[in-house]
């Protein structure tokens, strides 16, 4: 462990090395840093600044322990996507901040009883579909934007010929890629698709020569709605519990256990601060991100130094205005093209979920459970109305706790014994 400590910390003594590493790191993550805000309505020049400021806040309750970057969430796309559009950004933000405060109390939880209470609560049998939910509902918004249909000047065919492309790119780096390449499959199709926007004229440069170079990014205030929180609060709970994952993805490659040290309630503090605070300047939900975990594994690079690095060159790109006019020109259809994988992508993973668990769909008990829940979460059951009512995800997840809760276990749902 010594050795391990050494190299660990050798890349520090350099400060050229230091700041090319942390910019390396921010170039992985930013494709999928900037593509939730494009995705959702929300400003990219806000998550680059709340990007950064939540990695900050993160370290300072880790006590830059851990090499991670927190930046947008893929888990709150789509409900970000429904509660704008039935709420407002203003109020989605408010629940965007209660989802950041959850992670609070789950962490205070975890500090004093530990995390059995929270796998019983949350098994992968409500876990899994409940993930699937969140990737399917709104899979409609992606095959819209992919053909054309939310895009103005953009018929069909050029439509399908940009997102299919950019999907195809985005395929084929994250199959075949190599080193590097294979960390950014994402803003390679992005990339990609905008290039082949270009040549067919489809680009509007408008907002970015209106822009100055440099001016504060457009931070929005959120407001707090009964509806706008309840639908959102449930979300936060596949994030919280893929946290966990997360830590112990990272802990692996490093060789740490930061479960113990500095402590899972420590990391899911800094994630829900970091949520809530993002949401007080408008900015979407930060998370530890896989990419950048990808990125400490190939490069070696553990020192959590290199993400403070990271974190402040977020905050000062934020600050240059061109650039968030510039992302902002990237044709809806290039976009769908991406969330035509993304959302099926975020459906698998909880797919993968159910799956390591072992236990028999068959089960009744196991069928009736993911059952309900998918079919009240994709189906469009609600509950309730006006400011109190219950759909999509935070339905689907309140379904598959009372379920899970109330419904007696059998010899069915144990995971099979291995020789």
């Amino acid at each position: 462990m010594t050795d391990h400590a050494a190299a660990a910390t050798r890349p520090a003594d350099s400060l050229p090395r230091t700041l090319l590493t942390g910019a390396q790191m921010l170039f992985v993550a930013f494709g999928a840093l900037v593509l939730v805000p494009l995705l959702t309505g929300l400003d990219p020049s806000v998550a680059l600044f709340t990007a950064g400021i939540g990695t900050l806040i993160f370290h300072g309750v880790t006590r830059a322990s851990v090499p991670v970057f927190l930046a947008s969430s893929f888990a709150f796309i789509a409900p970000i996507q429904g509660s704008v559009a039935s709420f407002g950004i203003s109020a989605t933000l408010g629940g965007l901040l209660a989802a950041g405060l959850l992670y609070v109390a789950i962490a205070q939880f975890v500090r004093l009883k530990g995390t059995a209470w929270l796998h019983r609560l949350l098994p992968p049998v409500v876990v899994g579909p409940v993930i699937m939910v969140i990737g399917l509902a709104l899979a409609p918004v992606a095959v819209d934007m992919a053909t054309g249909e939310t895009s103005d000047h953009i018929g069909y065919g050029r439509a399908i010929l940009l997102s299919m492309a950019s999907l195809l790119v985005t395929l084929v780096l994250a199959v075949f890629g190599r080193g590097l390449l294979r960390l950014v499959p994402i803003m390679g199709g992005i990339v990609s698709g905008y290039a082949l926007a270009l040549i067919m004229g489809v680009v509007d440069f408008t907002p970015v020569h209106d822009a100055a170079w440099l001016s504060l990014p457009n931070f929005t205030a959120p407001s707090f709605h009964w509806a706008a929180i309840l639908f959102m609060i449930p979300v936060a709970i596949a994030p919280a519990v893929e946290h966990i994952g997360d830590m112990i993805a990272i802990g692996s490659v490093t060789r740490r256990n930061y479960l113990d040290k500095p402590g899972l309630h420590r990391t899911l503090l800094g994630d829900g601060l970091a949520t809530s605070a993002a949401a007080l300047f408008g900015g979407p939900p930060n998370t530890t991100y896989s990419e950048v975990t990808g990125a400490v594994t190939l490069t070696r690079a553990f020192n959590p130094k290199f993400m403070i690095v990271a974190a402040c060159l977020a905050v000062a790109l934020a600050f240059i205005a061109k650039l968030g006019a510039l992302l902002q020109t990237i044709p809806g259809p290039v976009m769908g093209g991406i969330m035509t994988l993304l959302f099926g992508s975020i459906a698998v993973v909880g797919m993968n979920t159910l799956v390591r668990a072992g236990h028999s769909l068959t089960a009744p008990r196991n069928l009736v459970v993911v059952s309900l829940i998918l079919v009240f979460g994709i189906g469009g059951m609600q509950f309730g109305g006006g400011q109190f009512t219950l759909q999509g995800v935070s339905l689907a997840a309140l379904v598959g706790i009372v379920l899970n809760w109330v419904l007696p276990g059998s010899e069915e749902d144990t995971p099979p014994a291995h020789a």
